[in-house]
């Protein structure tokens, strides 16, 4: 028989909010930007590549760095390469 115990141990489970990683965050736009910028590409350069303006990339550039937690171009890159996002070519 089920007892009170696991009964609230499975409500618990049921109701715990999804855990998100902070990829999964992004919207594609960011993953496209911070691609971009893993590659090395500037600021400028991502905005010719997708046809926006700069202050839409930097703007794109500080969401994406703050859902992953990063603070510099240096660190962002140490994050997808810890993460696997980046292809060794």
């Amino acid at each position: 028989p089920i007892t009170l115990s696991d009964f609230s141990v499975f409500v618990s489970v049921v109701q715990s909010p999804t855990v998100v990683s902070p990829l999964e965050q992004l919207s594609a736009r960011e993953r496209e930007v911070m691609h971009l910028a893993i590659e090395g590409k500037s600021s400028a350069e991502i905005a010719t590549l997708l046809h926006i303006s700069l202050s839409t990339v930097n703007t794109y550039r500080s969401r994406l760095m703050g859902k992953l937690g990063v603070s510099d171009i240096a660190s962002l890159v140490r994050y997808a390469a810890e993460h696997g996002l980046m292809s060794v070519s």
